[in-house]
């Protein structure tokens, strides 16, 4: 998971670290979280998630290591505009913890939905992905409107054409 929006700041963020806690207690869930460094997330995270066995609260990575876990990862919560881009290149289903986005064509493709920073709502969206194969599939499965990851090789043979 990912979070450091300011609109989060505060409550949203209070929210969050509730819906982690709440999702924490199943014994089938792990949670990595590199942690972004503003200290209105990490005073909140670190205070509310340091103490839970099966979250892990580890510093920002690099580009390359942070790809690495999304491709292993089972589902993203992320408030991140990035993550909503890239994970569903690697087909992970991706509930973003805001209000809106601008990224509406993720949501349009099913690839992402919406779950706000309500802590229920979260509980909620990431059971039904956990629990119900069908409900992941289609996330996972979803048309990725931001392309196939095959656009290199595309310009490597257009450019070979000349």
């Amino acid at each position: 998971m990912t979070t450091h929006r300011r609109e989060n700041f505060g409550e949203g963020m209070a929210a969050i670290a509730d819906a982690v806690t709440r999702l924490a207690a199943r014994s089938d869930v792990a949670v990595i979280f590199p942690v972004h460094l503003n200290p209105n997330v990490r005073a909140v995270m670190h205070g509310r998630l340091s103490g839970l066995d099966n979250v892990a609260l580890i510093e920002p990575l690099d580009y390359p290591h942070f790809a690495r876990l999304l491709d292993i990862s089972t589902l993203m919560l992320s408030d991140s505009g990035g993550v909503q881009e890239e994970a569903p290149a690697l087909g992970k289903p991706v509930l973003v913890m805001r209000e809106t986005t601008e990224r509406p064509e993720g949501i349009a493709a099913g690839t992402a939905r919406l779950v706000g920073t309500d802590a229920d709502r979260i509980v909620v969206e990431t059971v039904r992905l956990l629990d119900d194969p069908a409900a992941y599939e289609a996330m996972a499965r979803a048309h990725n409107p931001f392309g196939d990851g095959h656009s290199a090789s595309r310009i490597v043979k257009l450019l070979a054409a000349r």
